[in-house]
């Protein structure tokens, strides 16, 4: 007996990894923008909540998750190079507090955005930027970075 699978299934399936990709480079490309699921949502005419079960089972994680690991790691380049305050690379990657974006850099990071920045500097010290970068990445639930 033939396996028989669902084509309308499938190919819905297939068109909504297209949209969840067009998500998921939008948040890459407009990360220091003000978006939210909603918007996210609505640009590719599906409802937040199917937007954030079809990410999370695509990728791992929400997309708002996803955008704060894109914003936090942003500002781990910009606090390495050190000419930024942390306020101003707060604002800069799109956070709107400066509260929510240390806490959420602290849980991603292992440390604050201040010791991250102290700490890089001496870590990173004469690494080209793209391996600092790779090696720098966070990862959700790191003990600790550059330790």
């Amino acid at each position: 007996m033939a396996h028989v699978t669902s084509r309308p299934a499938e190919a819905q399936h297939l068109r909504d990894l297209a949209l969840l990709r067009r998500v998921r480079d939008r948040i890459d490309r407009d990360y220091a923008q003000p978006l939210d699921v909603e918007a996210l949502a609505r640009g590719v005419n599906m409802s937040a909540g199917h937007l954030s079960r079809e990410f999370r089972r695509a990728y791992g994680e929400a997309p708002y998750g996803y955008l704060m690991t894109r914003r936090i790691e942003r500002a781990m380049t910009l606090l390495r190079r050190g000419d930024m305050s942390v306020t101003e690379v707060c604002f800069a990657v799109g956070c709107s507090s400066l509260g929510s974006f240390s806490t959420r850099f602290t849980e991603l990071v292992g440390v604050p955005p201040s010791v991250y920045r102290q700490r890089a500097a001496s870590a990173t010290a004469g690494m080209p930027s793209c391996v600092a970068k790779q090696v720098t990445r966070p990862i959700r639930n790191r003990e600790t970075a550059l330790t």
